[in-house]
């Protein structure tokens, strides 16, 4: 499926809209409001320094050997000793110098309303088949903006998410093969998709046109998030003409370009390490990455979610720089076909690149009318699953979970401080 016009794609991902709050301060009963959790502390204990990487790992387009949702539920629940282990971390610089920081977990017995799922064992292949469902934002109009500019390319041929001004959300895969850092960590980089002036020379002299022409864009850009907004609803005659030159612009963009950044540090937790974690490795393949200059982008906040099939349409959506669409940002929504407390299966078509994507749903925030997406996990992109601990493997879609626990730490990384953290 090529480009597409952006306001005749929003409509059919839209939530249903209903009114209602629930009282409780922590967890929010309306199935169409964000929960509010009571997060555990993950706190730095110690951090002493590890020879540096040899960054001799190469990337994987597909992994193996992972423990899926069947496999987990035959391990025993892990303790506080052992949670505080996967929670530890590595910190990589950009200087080639590594460190180890242990953590504590303080907390973790008054978060106890995370949910496990039982639900449908049918899943489809990761691999495109039939029908591609992908869509390509090539407008610049929409790919610059929120929410798709929230999505970066990481120059070791992955995708990820603006979390905070400086910090990058990925699949910890991108960087670290479970053995050693992958070649280029040391140089990592992360691109931002960069808006080319439409002005052409003089175009400061009248500067009528100009200007002009962005706040005709900027006008098409918002009557697409008003429609989102509305379910799709409430389309205003005579605008016949303009859809139909937004899908010009879109079938007709120049090649996307980008604008890159150096990355300062790079976190990885202990969980996603061979030797460590044994067959939890899927749970922990998420990493942050901290920039060494923040992009005037705005970025999109973590989100805690016990479940996602019990959401209205039970959707979640991503987008990232799936390799067979070079350059382009690709977007697509699925539902989710099986969860656990760590994963999620789902039917989403993707190819390589889009590992490390940010998957966010949208619902209302507590006592507001206003709609906020959030992140609520990150795609890890097509396994090899041991289902059930056997060691017969099967592929399919993974996408790792923020659990609370996962918020907590990644919420430290980002602010340093874990007082900030204390409520998803």
């Amino acid at each position: 499926m090529g480009p597409i016009p952006l306001c005749l794609l929003l409509p059919v991902t839209v939530l249903a809209v209903v009114a209602a709050v629930a009282a409780d301060p922590y967890v929010v009963n309306d199935e169409y409001t964000w929960p509010q959790w009571k997060v555990p502390l993950v706190r730095k204990r110690r951090t002493v320094s590890l020879s540096s990487p040899s960054f001799s790992a190469q990337s994987q387009s597909e992994l193996s050997g992972t423990c899926g949702i069947e496999c987990q539920r035959r391990l025993p629940s892990p303790s506080l000793d052992d949670l505080e282990q996967l929670l530890s971390y590595e910190t990589v610089y950009e200087n080639g110098t590594r460190t180890l920081t242990s953590v504590s977990v303080q907390g973790l017995n008054e978060v106890t309303a995370w949910s496990r799922n039982a639900s449908s064992s049918t899943r489809h292949k990761r691999e495109v088949y039939g029908t591609d469902t992908r869509f390509t934002i090539a407008d610049k109009q929409f790919s610059t903006k929120y929410p798709f500019s929230t999505s970066v390319k990481i120059s070791t041929g992955c995708s990820g998410v603006l979390v905070s001004p400086k910090h990058v959300l990925t699949a910890a895969h991108c960087i670290h093969d479970g053995k050693d850092y992958l070649d280029g960590v040391q140089k990592l980089r992360v691109g931002i998709l960069k808006e080319k002036s439409r002005r052409g020379k003089g175009g400061k002299g009248r500067g009528g046109r100009g200007r002009g022409r962005r706040r005709k864009g900027d006008k098409g850009k918002e009557e697409a998030e008003e429609k989102e907004e509305n379910g799709g609803k409430g389309d205003r005659k005579g605008k016949g003409k303009s859809r139909k030159s937004r899908s010009r612009r879109s079938t007709e963009s120049e090649k996307p370009s980008f604008r890159w950044t150096r990355v300062k540090q790079t976190q990885v937790p202990k969980g996603w390490f061979k030797g460590v974690s044994d067959g939890l490795a899927a749970d922990y393949d998420y990493a942050v990455l901290e920039l060494k200059k923040a992009p005037k982008v705005k970025h999109m906040d973590l989100g805690v979610i016990p479940s996602v099939k019990k959401l209205p349409a039970g959707r979640i959506h991503f987008s990232g720089f799936d390799d067979d669409r070079p350059g382009n940002l690709v977007y697509r929504f699925c539902s989710v076909s099986e969860e656990s407390k760590d994963l999620m299966y789902q039917y989403c078509d993707a190819k390589p690149g889009s590992s490390g994507s940010g998957v966010y749903i949208r619902l209302k925030e507590p006592g507001k009318k206003k709609w906020k997406r959030k992140i609520i996990g990150v795609f890890t992109g097509h396994q090899w699953v041991d289902v059930n601990g056997d060691g017969m493997q099967q592929d399919y879609n993974v996408a790792v979970r923020i659990t609370p626990l996962k918020y907590a730490q990644i919420c430290y990384w980002v602010h340093g401080d874990s007082s900030e953290c204390q409520v998803a």
